[in-house]
């Protein structure tokens, strides 16, 4: 019985999960914008009480590293290391877009659409994307097919795709598509599935049958993009 403990702090969602293998995992989920350094220790403690076990007793925890926002990567990865170090747990780093991936194949309308081939395009901010390319597995997981990429709305590679999903279809609407003779029509979208810790869960999951489980001196966040913050200039000059 695996029992893995799954953290996501790179949204404005708070998002822990306990999963005990032989039971429906338990979850705390809430949007808090900042305040997700008051939550996140707090639901650590209710969750392995509720389940009458000690963080020791825990096999690995898993953690979104990002790419995401910066402050909440920091908040999240922080935490884990506490954690870890003090109950000496191997951790699971999970990539944000692979943990909306394996949510995103377990929803009605990506079952229904058939696609093979997806995308997760996921607002960066400053006029940028976080995106990649999935393909679907004999055994039904997404397969992440390059590196995780920063770029405008327009240098995203839909070619071939099936699917997309993400925050960044409702943020950029038709700059998306630039790419292809034509977008895809609404029943191949999904603007509004997002990272939580059950996709960091499912894919953690995958990643210990695999024996990828790391010691915790080695994990990092996953930033993706080195400058955070635009000048007063660089603001005045994209907003004209």
């Amino acid at each position: 019985m695996t029992r893995i403990l799954a953290i996501d702090t790179s949204s404005a969602w708070c998002s822990v999960v306990l999963s005990l293998s032989d039971a429906a995992p338990l979850v705390r989920h809430q949007k808090v914008s900042a305040g997700a350094s008051q939550l996140l220790l707090p639901w650590v403690d209710e969750l392995l009480s509720e389940a009458s076990i000690e963080l020791t007793s825990l096999d690995a925890i898993a953690i979104g590293v990002g790419p995401g926002a910066f402050t909440g990567i920091r908040l999240g990865v922080a935490a884990v290391q506490g954690l870890a170090i003090a109950a000496r747990l191997p951790v699971l780093p999970v990539a944000s877009l692979d943990a909306i991936a394996s949510q995103l194949v377990l929803t009605p309308a990506f079952i229904s659409s058939g696609a093979q081939s997806f995308v997760i395009a996921v607002d960066a901010r400053m006029e940028e994307i976080y995106w990649a390319r999935y393909q679907m597995t004999s055994n039904d997981l997404p397969q992440r097919q390059s590196d995780i990429h920063l770029s405008a709305p327009e240098g995203v590679d839909l070619t071939n795709i099936d699917f997309i999903a993400g925050s960044a279809i409702a943020e950029f609407g038709d700059r998306i598509f630039a790419s292809i003779s034509k977008p895809l029509s609404n029943s191949r979208l999904d603007s509004s599935i997002g990272v939580d810790a059950l996709g960091v869960l499912a894919c953690a999951q995958d990643m210990w049958s695999k024996g990828l489980q790391q010691d915790i001196h080695l994990l990092e966040p996953l930033y993706i993009r080195n400058k955070v913050a635009l000048t007063s200039t660089e603001r005045s000059q994209l907003h004209g």
